[in-house]
């Protein structure tokens, strides 16, 4: 078995302020034993504008951010995924990805966002994600950690099943969700699809949220969570932003095989296509 660490924070525009928080989440990640931690969407920045996440950008080369953990990934041999923003191919826009940086503070793996957080709800947010967003073209395969194959996906990726069941049918052990939710969404939704994905593939699912408010206009969900492949939630943190923290859970690969063996699903793909 593996320990892993789930981390939860309030990113705001002050990129210095959102990585000495992330530096606090390595630290009790550390503290806890874990083997890798899992940071949220936007950990770098939540700007105010679609302007001011543009302006925000850097290349991970340059980002202080990125930088700065992969000293920490470095430093405490610990594995650190997180989500971050990169410049788009188009100058007006960025790309929002999550970066798997490994125990030696390389980054080897890098997915771009697929689906784009569209939506005007009723009392509620009315946010356009693809207005400074660049959408990604694919799914990647899972890839080897100490913790397991890790399939990446990130937040709105969450309510399409299809990238879940394709990612394992890849091999996938564990499935990331990385998320910014917004709280009437998160209420509604946040659970019982975190839920479903786990037991729909028989995934380990690791969601880190953001939580608390951002700024003037936005405030996420929070509740980060950990769930096993029969559904059970692991470990759960809580709505508040006010001070970055950690749960952890166990990845059993044991229970992983016992699971898939005792309910076998046998995908019908000579009646419907297969993901």
């Amino acid at each position: 078995m593996a320990r892993v660490a789930v981390g939860q924070l309030t990113s705001t525009a002050n990129i210095a302020h959102n990585l000495a928080q992330c530096r606090i989440l390595v630290k009790k990640a550390t503290q806890a034993g874990a083997k890798a931690l899992f940071l949220p969407e936007a950990s770098d920045y939540i700007a105010g504008s679609g302007e001011e996440t543009i302006s925000l950008v850097k290349p991970v080369h340059e980002s202080k951010f990125v930088l700065g953990l992969r000293e920490e990934a470095r430093r405490e041999k610990l594995a650190i995924h997180v989500g971050v923003h990169e410049p788009g191919l188009d100058a007006r826009k960025v790309k929002n990805t999550v970066l798997w940086i490994d125990e030696h503070g390389e980054i080897t793996q890098r997915y771009q966002k697929i689906h784009l957080f569209d939506v005007d709800i009723k009392d509620g947010p009315a946010l356009k994600e693809s207005n400074s967003v660049e959408p990604g073209m694919k799914i990647l395969p899972p890839f080897e950690t100490p913790v397991g194959k890790v399939g990446s996906t990130i937040c709105f990726d969450l309510r399409f099943p299809e990238i879940s069941i394709a990612l394992r049918r890849l091999g996938a052990d564990i499935i990331t969700f990385p998320s910014a939710f917004t709280v009437p969404t998160g209420k509604a939704h946040w659970e019982v699809l975190l839920r479903s994905r786990a037991i729909e593939t028989q995934s380990y699912v690791i969601a880190a949220a953001q939580a608390g408010r951002h700024n003037e206009k936005r405030v996420s969900y929070g509740h980060s969570m950990i769930v096993d492949p029969w559904g059970v939630v692991l470990a759960e943190l809580g709505d508040k932003g006010d001070e970055p923290d950690i749960v952890t859970a166990e990845i059993d690969h044991g229970l992983l095989s016992k699971v898939r063996t005792e309910v076998p699903l046998r995908r019908r793909t000579d009646v419907y296509p297969e993901i």
